[in-house]
């Protein structure tokens, strides 16, 4: 299945089972009055519009390049990311002021049930089946609003489970518990919303990938056997892919034809990496003197001891 129809159906999905979620949490909310299960609602209630959203936001990204978006739409995603994060901080600051205000009030009232326990632990384990398939998909799909959607499933777990703590507590004659429950549970929301932040600035500001994407890429180009060295080796991120430009060093006395096959092959070498999209390759030919010293392009050519010689090729003729 391509990656449109992959990352749609993992969309909808999502919105299906955090929809289920916020009726059978609602319905126990009413029930038992438990201040932690309506925290976990309000969670669940966010999680739904964010699905909307991301579905939305899948759609768009999805859609094929056209002549106003030549390299696509995949940008779009870190945006619907960020979006999610808002709705996070917005949920969390609510749930934890909510909590904070009916402990001091003394107000707490709500009570432990074997409904509510029953509810929390259906709800932690679907969020923990939604983590790992959603994260499963994003890493496979190179997806940054499908991963941020594990991340809040991964965190819904935790938050499940100090609800939980906190209705037994409730249930065994401590009813502060409730409260201070969904106090811990506002505080992993509002972690999910740094997290999520935190993993999608990047994709936004054309932040470097890491050091070892960043040495295959140069290993790669220096593995020609026609490449004498690399120089200006520059990647970035544009949304979730990566772009990448260098200049390749070559003997000044080939033709144009093979100067051209050299720079081919380069470019279909590294695009055969992971998240790379675009590869752009300028030929330097030693006569015209552009040979340049690139301590950086050094240090990356040997990055990872222990690698074979293909992977790890030198600079020539330093």
């Amino acid at each position: 299945m391509d990656r449109k129809a992959t990352v749609r159906r993992v969309g909808l999905l999502v919105l299906a089972v955090n929809t289920l979620l916020v009726v059978v949490k609602g319905a126990t909310w009413l029930s038992t009055g438990s201040l932690a299960v309506e925290s976990e609602m309000v969670n669940s209630l966010a999680d739904t519009v964010y699905s909307l959203v991301i579905l939305a936001g899948l759609y768009l990204t999805t859609q094929p390049p056209d002549f106003e978006h030549p390299h696509g739409h995949e940008r779009i995603e870190p945006f619907v990311s960020l979006f999610i994060a808002v709705g996070v901080f917005a949920a969390g600051g609510a749930v934890l002021w909510q909590s904070a205000t009916t402990v001091l009030s003394g107000t707490y009232t709500g009570g432990g049930s074997l409904l509510a326990v029953g509810v929390l632990v259906f709800g932690a384990v679907a969020k923990y089946l939604l983590y790992r398939y959603c994260l499963d998909v994003g890493q496979e799909q190179q997806s940054p609003a499908l991963v941020a959607t594990a991340l809040d499933n991964r965190n819904d777990i935790l938050t499940a489970t100090a609800a939980l703590v906190g209705v037994v507590g409730a249930g065994l004659g401590y009813p502060v518990l409730d409260p201070l429950a969904a106090g811990v549970v506002s505080f992993g929301i509002l972690y999910t919303g740094v997290e999520i932040v935190r993993d999608n600035v990047n994709y936004l500001v054309g932040a470097a990938p890491p050091e070892e994407l960043r040495a295959k890429i140069v290993q790669r180009a220096l593995s020609h056997p026609q490449v004498q060295g690399a120089h200006e080796v520059i990647a970035h991120y544009v949304g979730p892919e990566i772009d990448v430009s260098l200049h390749i060093e070559v003997e000044g006395d080939l033709t144009l034809l093979e100067a051209h096959r050299i720079e081919t092959d380069v470019v279909t070498s590294i695009r055969e990496l992971d998240a790379v999209d675009d590869v752009f390759v300028h030929v330097d030919p030693k006569e015209l003197g552009e040979w340049k010293k690139d301590k950086e392009t050094d240090r990356l050519a040997n990055f990872g001891i222990g690698e074979s010689p293909v992977e790890r090729p030198t600079q020539k003729n330093r």
